[in-house]
């Protein structure tokens, strides 16, 4: 039978509160010291939040823990609360992928920790719990954050001492929400690393960059010398000029140069032949001296 949900702690509590019970409820590294449960629950009277905003969970993983649940048992507790309508059930608050790896290794009871949290608390805690995986990409994480910053008012000051991180980690990973949905995409879906997708914050052009970051296999030292090479601005063209916009090779063939040179690149094919003109812009004359130099082969 599960003790009584713990009184003592009242409503409206802070950041740092907070973390701390989700410290409480987290896999711990040293397995041979665990945490105490409050209270032990039949698996069957604790269901999953609704409104947890992860909703994906590695199969093969899954199957991993449930097997080391199978073996040691759950090593660290869930957090849960009171289910707002079912009564004599609880809700999950932190540690649903325990809780379901504990289903596949047929546990018939879980050890919890029982709060009495407020609807807003439950979903602060589980975007907190979310940001502590360490798999989470850097998207994700971001997107986290911003949550609890839109949602909850906190600052990148308040963020950053009570979960532990530097204030320009949090702001350099809010940058990223600023660029394309597909280049955030590839960041997501592992193509692209944080430290590329930086060199690509504010450039109109992110999106061609990234692909070619991709079909290249750049460095970031690569990436961020060709989003610092900016084309020349094509010029426009005479008054019943043929001259439309560029297609996707010359933007393409533009980057590629401006990547081996390091200096902006123009491509202007004209109209209905095949000839047309190449402009390179240095910004300085030591620019200019390099490019001497590669032309003359030295």
């Amino acid at each position: 039978m599960a003790d009584k949900p713990n009184k003592t702690r009242g409503l409206g509590r802070g950041l740092s509160s907070l973390m701390s019970d989700v410290a409480l409820a987290a896999p711990a590294a040293d397995t041979n010291n665990p945490r105490a449960a409050e209270a032990f629950l039949p698996i069957e009277r604790v269901h999953p939040n609704p409104n947890q905003p992860r909703r994906t969970f590695n199969d093969d993983a899954l199957a991993e823990l449930a097997a080391s649940i199978a073996e040691k048992g759950i090593i660290q507790p869930l957090i849960v609360r009171p289910h707002p309508i079912t009564p004599d059930a609880y809700e999950i608050v932190a540690g649903e992928r325990r809780w379901r790896a504990a289903q596949r290794a047929q546990l018939h009871q879980v050890p919890v920790l029982i709060r009495e949290f407020t609807d807003t608390e439950v979903l602060e805690v589980a975007i907190i719990e979310n940001i502590q995986r360490a798999d989470l990409n850097a998207i994700d994480e971001a997107a986290g954050y911003k949550q609890l910053m839109d949602r909850f008012g906190h600052t990148q000051d308040a963020l950053a001492t009570a979960l532990g991180k530097s204030r320009s980690h949090i702001a350099n990973l809010l940058r990223l929400l600023n660029l394309p949905d597909d280049v955030q995409l590839h960041v997501t879906e592992g193509r692209l690393t944080a430290g590329h997708a930086r060199t690509l914050i504010g450039n109109p052009l992110a999106s061609d960059l990234a692909r070619l970051i991709i079909r290249d296999g750049m460095s970031v030292r690569q990436a961020e010398n060709m989003g610092k090479a900016k084309p020349v601005k094509p010029r426009r063209p005479n008054a019943g000029g043929s001259k439309g916009a560029k297609d996707a090779d010359t933007v393409q063939l533009e980057q590629e140069l401006s990547a081996q040179l390091r200096m902006g690149v123009a491509i202007d094919h004209d109209a209905g032949g095949e000839s047309g003109k190449l402009t390179l812009s240095y910004r300085n004359l030591g620019q200019l001296d390099d490019l001497l130099r590669l032309l003359s082969g030295d």
